[in-house]
């Protein structure tokens, strides 16, 4: 009881401020181990995988090893980085919190720090640099010759496919697709092409995303690639650099196959008239469902 007869305030003995932080420690760690067990475990084997690789897809190319190296390390330095970043953050807002209307002590300079945060950067970038050079040396590096040449046309909106290989006695096959029917690629399996690239009329570029590589197809200008497909099966090609209406239906697929299914598909196109070379589909710019060409009445 109080002097004046009210109810007194109990007393209670003050805990340190630091004799919980254990306790909050131990509880945000198992949350963590325990929603990073369940989000693991909640995933397919294939899922696993492209989180190894962060994201990208299963590489079906001979160039895929440099540029996956490159990626995964740019990553794993990122998030080095970022783990050392957001650590000191949360440890500065944990020791240094406000307990007190004090000022706190006041640091003008500290060379060992200044330092480290002026050469750190540098160091990173450094090493990134030299490893983006060297590994991109390895994925545009030409041979003198290769199994095959595909003459590459990219025009508003789809892509053209010319074979150089002889078929049938004739020099070259062709095949080329519309906004309502995309183009397909056949290349290969184990056998090394080489990609000429042309276009008549804007900028493109030629993307097949499991091959990890991508090359810009430029007006006036013929860039060149070679690479090995790897694996066979079927994978999406697209166009990666806006050009126009129907830049979205700028896709294609390439079918990666046996080599006897490679030329029973090149005397198919021979057969159907298709020899020579084709410097873009007449039709490519017709719409779908309309029956004109784009920008027309």
């Amino acid at each position: 009881m109080g002097s004046n007869g009210t109810p007194g305030v109990e007393e209670r003995t003050a805990v340190p401020a630091g004799a919980t932080r254990p306790a909050k420690r131990r509880l945000l760690v198992g949350t963590g181990v325990v929603l990073g067990t369940l989000l693991l475990t909640g995933c397919s084997q294939a899922t696993k995988e492209q989180w190894k690789r962060f994201g990208l897809p299963v590489g079906a190319s001979d160039r895929t090893g440099a540029i996956e190296s490159l990626w995964v390390g740019a990553w794993i330095a990122a998030l080095i980085v970022g783990v050392l970043v957001w650590g000191l953050i949360l440890w500065v807002v944990v020791r240094y919190h406000k307990r007190n209307d004090d000022a706190p002590r006041q640091v003008r300079y500290n060379l060992p720090l200044e330092v480290l945060y002026t050469l750190a950067p540098f160091a990173i970038i450094g090493v990134l640099f030299f490893y983006t050079i060297e590994h991109g040396n390895e994925v545009t590096k030409m041979s003198a010759s290769t199994d095959h040449t595909i003459n590459v046309v990219g025009q508003q909106w789809q892509w053209t496919f010319n074979y150089k290989d002889t078929v049938d006695g004739q020099q070259g096959v062709w095949e080329t697709g519309t906004l309502s029917k995309p183009a397909q690629l056949w290349l290969p399996v184990d056998e090394s092409v080489e990609f000429v690239l042309n276009s008549p009329d804007v900028i493109h570029s030629f993307w097949v995303p499991s091959f990890y590589f991508k090359l810009d197809v430029i007006p006036g200008r013929t860039n060149k690639f070679q690479l090995t497909p790897t694996k066979t099966g079927i994978f999406a090609g697209k166009c990666a650099e806006l050009c126009g209406l129907y830049h979205s239906r700028m896709v294609f697929s390439v079918n990666v196959v046996s080599r006897d299914e490679y030329d029973a598909h090149l005397r198919e196109l021979a057969a159907k008239g298709q020899t020579g070379a084709a410097t873009g589909g007449s039709d490519a710019t017709t719409i779908p469902g309309h029956g004109e060409q784009e920008g027309g009445k």
